[in-house]
């Protein structure tokens, strides 16, 4: 196995910590989603498949090295939420494609982070 060494803020690292043992797998699975977005984030795109548009927008929030208030205020673009539901509807209608079901599964594992990243916040706040 490949070893990779970033620099990172010390503040994002602190963040990531909790997600330390999950990193090479969320990784993967940002690199192998394949949807048909993209966002304001200037990427090399010669062989990565495109990332979903909610998830852009976070990374992008992310680097502005937001407060605890400017976390718990949050949200997705209308866009990414219209997308999201479009995935939900065909979700429950049985028609979603591979690709679909990768990039639902983004959604679902963002949803998660925010919901700890916006408990954490609010935790913060109260003290």
């Amino acid at each position: 196995m490949a070893e990779l060494t970033i620099q990172i803020p010390d503040e994002l690292a602190e963040r990531l910590e909790p997600l330390r043992n999950r990193l090479p797998e969320l990784l993967s699975q940002l690199v192998n989603t394949g949807c048909s977005t993209t966002a304001s984030l200037e990427l090399p795109t010669a062989n990565l498949p495109e990332i979903p548009q909610a998830y852009l927008e976070v990374l992008d929030f992310l680097v502005t090295r937001p407060t605890p208030q400017d976390i718990i205020a949050f949200k997705v673009s209308l866009e990414a939420q219209d997308r999201l539901s479009s995935l939900l509807d065909k979700n429950r209608e049985g028609i979603l494609t591979e690709a679909e079901v990768a990039e639902l599964d983004v959604y679902e594992q963002l949803e998660h982070l925010m919901i700890l990243m916006k408990a954490r916040a609010f935790a913060s706040v109260d003290q």
